[in-house]
């Protein structure tokens, strides 16, 4: 009897211990996030890092709410990598209404396993910007490096849109026509699952949806699943700002025409506010595909208008300088890589930018040539063209007060009586030689 109770209790704790070592079931979540900017390596870090932590926190499903107007096309080719080989499925929503996923988002929303859109937004407009025609103008057919960018571009569309049974057609009508499709029309065409006006919406339709994923069938449930939301760290946030070429440019330019500034007039502090500027301008160039050429044509301009405050070259060097300044604006980033105009510098940046520096360098110039130009009003020279009161009979010699003080002057013509006005041809031996005025 006395060995029953042994084993009984041994059982029970054994049984205890097991429970105690497995592993506690993780009370399931859905995983949210927001992409509301262009397509860049920061988006590209950060969206795989959602995806990781969604999967470590046993994330049900991942839902991503995309606006954006496109972006570089490597940093999309990782995004789409990372979401087509996610372990947890992937719902991208456009949305709210006015949200759009031109360009590299119109790739990332057809590579989710549950795509959808908002009433009044749009997908499309895939076609690489640099290879574009401008308005008015026909492209090149002949030209082989534009059939071979457009093609890859077009063959990356198309193997996305079959992994996810989209329509391969009008994927291809993206890249080689740049189309557009609103929310109804890219659910008629295949493009996009389903239309959800808001969040709450998409998670009522998603509720009881059956996705087909790799082989098998799953159901999704989302309603009384908590929602968890994952957002950008501080590091993120800032670099995400640092990805904008419009607010590098700033701050390179603010920064190196700061730290002359500083050189010319030290100890007003502008120099520790360039030097910050530039240090943020140098972690961005870091992100951003920068144009050495670029860069040097912006330090030369900066180099010419310095030179010009010293040199007396009526603002030739200015002038140098400044057309060197628009031509390392335009060329500051490799505009080539990017498939969004909204990833270029705005030409009224540029133009408000170099147009302010230009005005600022034509103003310390032509100041410069004014007190160049303006008579000497001390020392020995000071004294000539001043005009005095005569203290003496000057015949030809005598006093003269000039400037505040008596000095012996030599009257040049006839003799002046005192208290006439004479004034001061020049200096000889320490003497004035005056005229009568």
């Amino acid at each position: 009897m006395r060995h029953r109770w042994t084993i009984a209790i041994f059982s029970l704790g054994l049984g205890a211990a097991l429970t105690v070592g497995q592993p506690q079931a993780t009370a399931p979540l859905i995983a949210y996030t927001e992409l509301a900017s262009s397509i860049n390596p920061i988006t590209k870090d950060f969206l795989l890092r959602v995806i990781s932590e969604a999967h470590r926190d046993a994330a049900s499903l991942l839902i991503i709410r995309l606006d954006t107007p496109g972006g570089l096309l490597e940093s999309t080719k990782d995004m789409v990598s990372a979401i087509l080989n996610s372990p947890i499925p992937i719902v991208v929503w456009v949305g709210p209404g006015g949200a759009r996923a031109a360009s590299a988002g119109a790739f990332i929303t057809m590579a989710a396993d549950i795509a959808a859109m908002a009433e009044g937004t749009n997908i499309g407009s895939s076609t690489p910007v640099s290879l574009a025609p401008s308005e008015g103008q026909q492209p090149d057919e002949d030209d082989s490096a534009r059939k071979k960018i457009v093609e890859f571009v077009a063959s990356e569309a198309r193997k996305i849109a079959e992994k996810r049974g989209r329509s391969k057609e009008w994927a291809e009508k993206f890249v080689f026509e740049g189309k557009s499709l609103t929310a109804r029309e890219a659910l008629e065409n295949n493009i996009i699952n389903l239309i959800a006006n808001s969040r709450e919406e998409l998670l009522a339709r998603l509720d009881g949806y059956e996705l087909q994923r790799d082989g098998q069938t799953i159901r999704l449930r989302t309603s009384g699943v908590p929602l968890t939301t994952y957002e950008r760290n501080f590091k993120e946030q800032v670099m995400s700002y640092l990805a904008d070429p419009n607010v590098v440019y700033l701050l390179l330019t603010i920064g190196i025409y700061a730290l002359i500034a500083e050189f010319f007039t030290p100890g007003f502090g502008v120099g520790i506010g360039g030097a910050i500027c530039l240090l943020l301008a140098l972690l961005g160039l870091q992100v951003l595909p920068l144009n050495v050429a670029g860069l040097a044509f912006i330090l030369l301009g900066a180099t010419l208008m310095v030179i010009d405050i010293f040199a007396s070259t009526h603002l030739a060097l200015t002038i140098g300088g400044v057309i060197s300044l628009l031509i390392g604006s335009f060329m500051l980033f490799d505009i080539e890589s990017f498939e969004a105009p909204a990833l270029s510098i705005s030409p009224i940046n540029i133009f408000v930018t170099v147009g302010t520096i230009t005005a600022l360098f034509v103003f310390m110039v032509t100041k410069g040539l004014l007190i160049q130009r303006k008579p000497i009003a001390t020392g020995k020279e000071g004294m000539i063209g001043a005009v005095g009161t005569a203290r003496d009979e000057l015949n030809p010699t005598g006093m003269v007060f000039v400037q505040g003080e008596y000095w012996l002057a030599v009257a040049v013509d006839k003799p002046i009586k005192p208290g006439e006005s004479v004034r001061v041809e020049r200096i000889e031996n320490g003497k004035l030689i005056v005229r009568r005025t």
